[in-house]
């Protein structure tokens, strides 16, 4: 059993430890962008072993209310966008990986 409402960033913090980690953070301003209009809501998919479930990490991990972002997120591109504070840690976040 794992925890499904706000899941903090532990999963997302030891992929960015990680040798092989990409910084992707560039679909968090896409996201920022989209919140509060009509194309808010949004299905993540690509190919088997593509990241989907690293990509569901680090949007849980950025709009988590619990989660420590700015340790997370600081040293990724995310940080120097403007929308990066108006977004991050505001929101309770349900992560269901299927």
């Amino acid at each position: 059993m794992g925890i499904y409402l706000n899941p903090g960033g532990d999963s997302f913090g030891m992929a960015v430890q990680s040798d092989i980690y990409v910084d992707k953070t560039g679909m968090l301003v896409y996201l920022n962008s989209i919140l509060g209009t009509e194309k808010r809501f949004v299905c993540i998919s690509r190919p088997r072993r593509f990241g989907k479930s690293m990509t569901a990490h680090m949007v849980a991990a950025y709009y988590d209310r619990t989660a420590d972002g700015d340790s997370l997120f600081g040293d990724l591109s995310i940080a120097r966008h403007p929308s990066f504070l108006q977004h991050q840690g505001r929101y309770d976040v349900i992560q269901l990986n299927m």
